[in-house]
Order: C-alpha cells, then sequence, then structure tokens
C-alpha cells in the first residue's frame, strides 16, 4: 500500500497540533501562563525551548513506533516499559478524563458567552460530533483534523494580520526594548512537559511512515507545525503586555482591543471545532487500544461501539467537573500529571527508546 507524502511526512504534525489545541491554547490563557508572563522577548525563547522538545520527543516516538509497528500507545509502551506498560495506560486516561471535562465545559461557556445558547447545547453538540467522528474511524478523524487544521492557521493568520495592522508600533516596542526575564527555560519545559502526553495517541499516523527518514522528518516538523498557531496567537497577545496578563479569556481582551464581533465569532466556530478535534483524539486513542483487545481474540470491534465509548467517557469527565469543580480538577491535576509523564514517558524514551533506536539499523523495517 502506497502512502503520500501528506501522510507520512506532514500529517502527524497536523494531528500532534489538533490534538494539542483545545486542552492547551486554544483561549490564550496557557500561553499568557507559561509564555507571556516571562515577558515578550522571554516568551518567544520560551516557546522556542518547547517546540524544539516537541521535534525531538516525536521523532524519537515516532521512529521507534515505526521499527516496532506499535501504532498504538499499548503497544508502544510495552517497548519502553515493559511489564510497567499499564502506568502510562493509568495516567492516560486520568489525562483523558480531565481534558474531557475542560472541553465539556469549556464549549458550554463558548456557545452561551457567544451564541447565547444553553450551555447543555454546546455540552450535547460537543458529544454528537466526536461521536460521529469516532464511528467513522481513523480515515475520516485524519481528514477532518488535517483540514480544520489549515482552517485554524488561516484564522490565526488572519488574527495576527488585524493585530499587526492596528497594534504593531506597540509590538515592535515591546519586542526591542522590553528585558528579558528569568524562568522562560523552564517554562518552555514546563509547557512541553504537560503537553507531551498527546504524542502516543496521534501513533496511529505512524503505520504511514516507510523509513526512519520519514520518522525523523515528520518529528522535526511536528514541533513547528504544532506551534504556529500559538506563535501567531503569542504575537497577537504579545502587543497588549502587560494589561493582557491578568485577563482570565486574552482572545476576549484582544478583540474587545480590536472592536470586531465578526471576527470574534469565527474565531470560537473554529475553536470549538478544536475542542470536537482533542476530545476526538483522546476518545479515538482509547478505541483503538480496546480494537487491539479484539483483534488478539481475532475479532473485530463493533463500529456501534466506537461512539458509545465516546459519549460514556464524556459523561463521565462531566458528572466529575461538576462534582470536583473543573478549576480544583485543573489546579491538581496537569501539574502532577506533567510530572509523571515525564517520568513514565520522555526519560524511558531518551534511554531505553534512544538504546532500541541506535542499536537498530537505519535500513531495517523499510
Amino acid at each position: 500500500m502506497s502512502h503520500s507524502t501528506f501522510q507520512r511526512i506532514w500529517l502527524p504534525g497536523f494531528l500532534l497540533q489538533s490534538v494539542m489545541i483545545g486542552g492547551g491554547y486554544a483561549t490564550g490563557r496557557e500561553l499568557v501562563e507559561f509564555f507571556l508572563s516571562a515577558g515578550p522577548v522571554g516568551g518567544l525563547l520560551a516557546m522556542g525551548v518547547a517546540t524544539a522538545m516537541f521535534s525531538v520527543i516525536s521523532a524519537l516516538s515516532f521512529e521507534l513506533a515505526r521499527m516496532t509497528r506499535s501504532y498504538n500507545y499499548r503497544g508502544f509502551f510495552h517497548q519502553l516499559l515493559g511489564k510497567g506498560w499499564f502506568l502510562f495506560e493509568l495516567a492516560y486516561l486520568a489525562l483523558a478524563i480531565l481534558i474531557l471535562a475542560v472541553l465539556g465545559a469549556a464549549s458550554g461557556e463558548l456557545v452561551t458567552e457567544h451564541l447565547g445558547l444553553a450551555k447543555l447545547a454546546g455540552t450535547l453538540t460537543l458529544m454528537a460530533l466526536i461521536g460521529v467522528l469516532v464511528f467513522w474511524g481513523t480515515s475520516l478523524i485524519e481528514k477532518v483534523l488535517a483540514g480544520w487544521s489549515f482552517l485554524l492557521y488561516i484564522t490565526y493568520a488572519v488574527l495576527v494580520a488585524l493585530c499587526l495592522w492596528r497594534f504593531g508600533d506597540d509590538l515592535l516596542f515591546k519586542l526591542t526594548l522590553e528585558p528579558v526575564t528569568s524562568g522562560w527555560f523552564g517554562n518552555g519545559i514546563l509547557y512541553a512537559g504537560y503537553n507531551l502526553a498527546v504524542i502516543p495517541i496521534i501513533l496511529f499516523c505512524v503505520s504511514h511512515m516507510t523509513s526512519r527518514k520519514d520518522a525523523f522528518t515528520a518529528g522535526i516538523l511536528a514541533g513547528p507545525l504544532a506551534m504556529i498557531p500559538a506563535f501567531l496567537f503569542y504575537l497577537a497577545m504579545a502587543a497588549s503586555w502587560p494589561d493582557i496578563l491578568d485577563a482570565a479569556v486574552p482572545a476576549d481582551f484582544i478583540f474587545q482591543r480590536l472592536d470586531l464581533s465578526w471576527m470574534s465569532l469565527v474565531f470560537y466556530i473554529v475553536v470549538f471545532g478544536t475542542l470536537v478535534e482533542t476530545g476526538t483524539a483522546l476518545i479515538h486513542a482509547i478505541n483503538e487500544r480496546i480494537s487491539e483487545v479484539y483483534r488478539e481474540k481475532d475479532r473485530v470491534m463493533p463500529n456501534g461501539l466506537r461512539p458509545l465509548i465516546a459519549l460514556g467517557a464524556l459523561l463521565l469527565a462531566v458528572v466529575l467537573a461538576g462534582k470536583i469543580g473543573l478549576i480544583d480538577l485543573i489546579a491538581s491535576g496537569y501539574g502532577t500529571l506533567t510530572w509523571v509523564f515525564i517520568a513514565i514517558f520522555v526519560v524511558p524514551l531518551c534511554t531505553i527508546g534512544l538504546w532500541k533506536i541506535w542499536r537498530n539499523p537505519p535500513g531495517a523495517n523499510q
């Protein structure tokens, strides 16, 4: 079976960006916390650190997955952790429920704040769209996530163009005259550590790769492709530094300054789509894990089970958010899981994984 250059080289980066943004930087709050808090220039340096980490870890992950044919996280972590592979599964399920809780709440807030609809309408719409996508499986998911990524790039490009047109002098002044503050390197590491956990859930796309060159090229490109929208959004926000630091939703702060209601509506429609993308990728990884169990028993996972798992996971996430509280979930969950994933994914990959790649001839499994 032949695979196009897009599937082998470019698709992984678009998938990584699609999964990251909904739980990462769609509203801009995370970009403020991890990057802009270090100052306009310090934030750019921190973004460079995070982008480099995404590229390195993606390249190593893709090649290890390719040469061992580990296209889901269970098989992949068998290679890294042996019998301890389930540690990632436990951490991943916790992260998935946490992010889905955030997505469910965010979708409700979006439709209420910007469309005037009930919060339940947003959550139900999110569930329905995710259910449809996971029902049709990998092929449709790859097409939708990649296609929406292009729309996202266009939207962010328009946003930054408008900000440069209106506030370009402010941005130039702050990028050239404001001093670099301390902490930018650590912030870049923390942001990457928080988001690196999504790499193992997009390994289904590695099946398109046919060589080590494919894996390393796709991995190196994945970092910049995932962070281009963040970089554009960051430039738009940096022009409003330091006032934007205290904004609960930085995107709203920008649109209030621009006084463009139509752009705000377009932006949040696109953002809602990114919430669907992120939720779909998270649940698709769970479905692929269950599908592997069926294959081991020489059976085929029923398609009807896929949307049921999606709806069940979303309902559980929404209930947990309501019981525990979304703020507490985020405050206590993300920080802890960041270090967990560094310990059970990044460290083993850069030691055991790198050793396995090193001892495997470049031409093997091509």
